[in-house]
């Protein structure tokens, strides 16, 4: 990549800091970019607890550093947001079309989840999120109602996974349901 190039990447994924999500962080929206900063660390962090064979590390945190650069065109789409979600593959495939070839295919193969790598970046992703409600209060969560049950649909591929995603989600559910953050 010329420096030119890379430059020009970088000036665009700086405006991933803009794009604002659903859960708070203090008394303002978490961003993207905060977002994804807070899944590599979660990446790193399980790494060592992951079954052998263990997922390519550097493979998962390129996967996390481009799987949300789409967001910046094509916005954050809350997990529960039914309207949003049915358009969402469309508009962050359009979205993909702008990026480099490599964190193209990045992004890719975060969203098929075929790899280890994937599968184990999406685990991230869906911990954090998850964890980023239950810390904040969830008022993203109690504004809809949102029951436990309907959250297993989109966290059940995570728990599914096993070691080293299932303890700290189900630890969330307790607690979640400790503080009434779940219907």
């Amino acid at each position: 990549m010329t420096p030119a190039a890379l430059l020009d990447v970088l000036a665009r994924s700086d405006a991933l800091k803009h794009v604002e999500r659903a859960a708070l962080t203090g008394a303002r929206r978490e961003t993207s970019g905060e977002h994804c900063w807070q899944v590599a660390l979660i990446a790193v962090l399980l790494h060592p607890d992951a079954p052998e064979p263990k997922p390519d590390l550097g493979r998962v945190l390129a996967m996390i550093a481009a799987h949300d650069l789409v967001e910046i065109e094509a916005g954050d789409t809350f997990a529960f947001d039914d309207a949003g979600l049915a358009t969402q593959l469309a508009r962050e495939a359009e979205a993909a079309r702008g990026l480099p070839d490599a964190l193209r295919a990045l992004w890719a193969e975060f969203e098929a989840g075929d790899s280890a790598e994937a599968r184990f970046a999406m685990g991230c992703d869906r911990l954090q999120g998850f964890a980023q409600q239950v810390l904040c209060g969830a008022p993203a969560w109690r504004a809809i109602g949102l029951s436990r049950e309907r959250s297993l649909v989109r966290m059940g591929p995570a728990i599914a996974l096993g070691a080293p995603f299932a303890a700290p989600i189900l630890h969330l559910y307790d607690v979640a349901m400790e503080r009434g953050l779940l219907a």
